[in-house]
């Protein structure tokens, strides 16, 4: 029987700021080894027991998904997306009601696109014992072994101690205090609750009509009313809005009396914290980790992190310390309030900074962008376009732009001409002028762009023309 992934890719991006954003959360970045947290998530999901996976996001991660999936050679499936994030039941049921419709005797596994798990093998293993239960019409769970009193994480309590197989559950437990995690861990009987799910597609969409009947009209009528965008499928805003914003646990798996748990011991985190982070990356004899351009001197238990390589991070003397800077701002937290990061995005967003929200690279579905240097009437860019892609046809009211090509060769279009430019040459764009770049090669573009006029903004901008069908705020 083929096991058709289910990737879970939303997340506001809080706990691991300043690297990771709302516009661009963590499950898109590579926090730990060459592939992000998603590309790692698709890639373990993938193998002789598994069909294309079916991903959730929304509608501003669309093209990253994809775009992600093709650098590791996968084929993205369906991609559905939710009109607004509505907790993880919705996103599951609307999940199995497609799936089902495409096989109703088919199976499902659902997973976070933000965890680690670095041992492929290990969880391909734990998936095929569950697979016995799952088709008995059991819902499975995956409890991770406990190495530590974590407080972040749920707890599963189980019928009895943990072997291979999978065993019943007893109960599900909030995420405890200090004292209350040590004594879990000290139990024998209690894993930590992944949010991993397998069963098939008809027992888990039964278990929702029984426990959580108030979702089903609104995310049925939601995904038959669904739209096709470019690949995509939009699942209709007006019912998607009616359903209740509410978990999983909550909606359907605390009031289930066939939870089956799987035991899994061969490494896992959700990366729910710079803590986390440092655990799980290169450490040297002293418990230093290491990223980019940084150096440590006379340290401890210390994480170390540049994000740009003209920006050298130096640390002296320092201990149990995350450090972490990025292009336009710089974590620096004592290890233990690893947790209490959210704070610094509530507050700069309360004082409007962009950086609580807005990732310095802007990815777009051509590429991606970021401003070098902007002043009162000016703005430099650095654009890189995508072999083959291209942006709107456009123009802007408030502004010319001057473009100079670095790297690669751009095809231009400027009101009725057209032409090709190449390295170190550069074009003209007049205020109001109908214009569009292109990537006619094989290899990225890189331009530097120099934009001037009375207003800047991303929204100074009219397509006649687009080929990945965005609107002037898309």
């Amino acid at each position: 029987m083929s096991i058709t992934p289910i990737l879970l890719c939303g997340g506001s991006g809080t706990r691991l700021w300043p690297l990771s954003r709302k516009s661009y959360p963590k499950q898109f970045v590579p926090l730990v080894g060459d592939q992000t947290l998603f590309q790692a998530s698709a890639t373990r999901l993938a193998g002789p027991n598994f069909g294309a996976p079916v991903v959730v996001t929304n509608s501003d991660f669309r093209f990253i998904v994809t775009e992600q999936l093709a650098e590791i050679g996968i084929d993205p499936g369906a991609v559905l997306i939710e009109p607004e994030g509505r907790n993880t039941a919705p996103a599951v049921l609307a999940a199995a009601l497609y799936a089902h419709a495409k096989d109703p005797d088919g199976m499902m596994l659902v997973s976070p696109a933000d965890h680690v798990v670095p041992d492929k093998d290990a969880f391909a293993a734990a998936v095929a014992k569950g697979i016995p239960a799952a088709e008995a019409g059991q819902l499975v769970t995956f409890g991770i072994t406990p190495t530590h009193a974590e407080t972040g994480y749920g707890y599963l309590e189980l019928s009895a101690a943990p072997g291979e197989d999978p065993v019943a559950l007893s109960r599900f437990v909030e995420k405890p205090d200090a004292e209350t995690a040590a004594k879990l861990v000290a139990s024998g009987t209690h894993l930590w609750n992944a949010g991993i799910f397998l069963f098939k597609t008809a027992t888990i969409i039964e278990a929702f009509r029984a426990h959580a009947p108030g979702l089903m009209d609104p995310v049925e009528r939601a995904v038959s009313e669904a739209k096709p965008d470019l690949g995509f499928l939009r699942i209709a805003p007006g019912p998607w809005a009616q359903a209740e914003s509410i978990s999983i646990d909550y909606a359907v798996m605390e009031r289930v009396d066939n939870l089956s748990v799987v035991p899994f011991s061969a490494g896992w985190s959700d990366l729910g914290g710079w803590d986390a982070v440092w655990r799980e990356s290169g450490q040297d004899g002293r418990g230093v980790a290491l990223s980019g351009p940084a150096t440590a001197i006379d340290c401890d238990n210390t994480l170390l992190r540049s994000e740009d390589d003209g920006l050298q991070v130096v640390g002296i003397g320092l201990k149990d310390v995350v450090t972490v800077a990025m292009p336009d701002a710089v974590l620096v937290a004592d290890a233990s309030r690893a947790q209490d990061v959210k704070l610094a995005v509530s507050a700069l967003k309360e004082k409007s900074a962009k950086q609580a929200e807005a990732f310095p690279k802007d990815h777009r579905p051509w590429g991606w962008f970021e401003s070098l240097v902007v002043g009162d009437r000016f703005q430099v860019k650095r654009i890189v376009v995508h072999p083959g892609a291209a942006l709107s046809l456009q123009n802007h009211h408030h502004r010319s732009e001057h473009w100079i090509v670095v790297e690669g060769t751009a095809r231009v279009t400027v009101d009725d001409e057209v032409k090709l430019v190449s390295e170190n040459q550069s074009v003209y764009i007049p205020l109001g002028a109908v214009h569009r770049m292109e990537n006619p090669g094989k290899l990225p573009m890189v331009l530097i762009e120099v934009q001037t006029g009375s207003y800047l903004g991303e929204d100074d901008i009219i397509r006649y023309e687009d080929v990945y069908a965005r609107s002037e705020e898309d």
